[in-house]
């Protein structure tokens, strides 16, 4: 039996708003989740451009004390050195198991609106993949649609950075939109978040289908939470 595949997903945005700081994925919301599947499953690493795609400096100075991440960092910059680009992908949802949206601020910028994410996302929901987000990484799902029309994410839980953790980080107003906002609106009420900023939060919907987590601290989780829906482990949800 050939191993289950996941297709993670970078973002290829690297400015951070009108600030002229950088931006892109986040450090331990790619390496966390990518230690708890690459184990147990085929990765597959793909961006909207291709080839390198911007690691936000800023996580790689926050999380320098994190050994998981600075492990990553250290052995596996072909991961995000050699993406593959997100079009050649399209028609072939099936031959995966899982897409997964690494977070970071660039997914503010570019995978909520870009066409061959938004194809994409509704590819594999048709095919009965799990469709999986961290941090800022949901902000692919706000514009997704299932096959029907409607929102992928209408009248399921989710979840994704709240307000008071952007408004925390001080970048609130550089977003182009609100992330837990656009989240609420589209879910028709059902966004969550944790009892506290910065906590641990996965949201397990659609029968263990959408699996979204919080904050980088959910990132583990949601790597775990995507193993066990992988694996027929997951408990069903709406």
């Amino acid at each position: 039996m050939s191993q289950p595949k996941v297709l993670f997903v970078l973002t290829s945005h690297n400015k951070l708003g009108n600030t002229g700081k950088p931006t892109g994925w986040y450090l331990p919301e790619f390496a966390h989740p990518y230690n708890v599947l690459a184990p147990h499953t085929h990765i597959t690493v793909a961006s909207p451009a291709g080839g390198e795609a911007p690691l936000d400096p800023s996580s790689v100075e926050m999380f320098k004390s994190d050994k998981a991440s600075t492990d990553f960092l250290d052995s596996k910059q072909a991961l995000w050195q050699k993406t593959e680009k997100l079009s050649d992908f399209i028609g072939r949802a099936k031959e995966f198991d899982a897409i997964f949206y690494v977070g970071g601020h660039g997914p503010m910028f570019d995978l909520a609106t870009d066409p061959t994410s938004l194809r994409l996302i509704q590819e594999f929901d048709s095919a009965n993949r799990i469709v999986s987000a961290v941090c800022h990484g949901p902000a692919a799902l706000i514009n997704a649609k299932a096959a029907d029309g409607t929102y992928l994410i209408a009248n399921s839980n989710v979840t994704g950075f709240s307000n008071a953790e952007e408004d925390a980080v001080g970048l609130s107003a550089e977003m182009p939109f609100s992330l837990e906002d656009e989240l609420n609106t589209k879910s028709e009420g059902h966004f969550e978040k944790p009892s506290e900023p910065w906590a641990e939060k996965v949201v397990v919907a659609r029968g263990g289908r959408l699996i979204t987590g919080t904050n980088p601290a959910s990132a583990s989780a949601v790597g775990q939470a995507i193993y066990e829906a992988i694996f027929g482990d997951v408990m069903s949800t709406k």
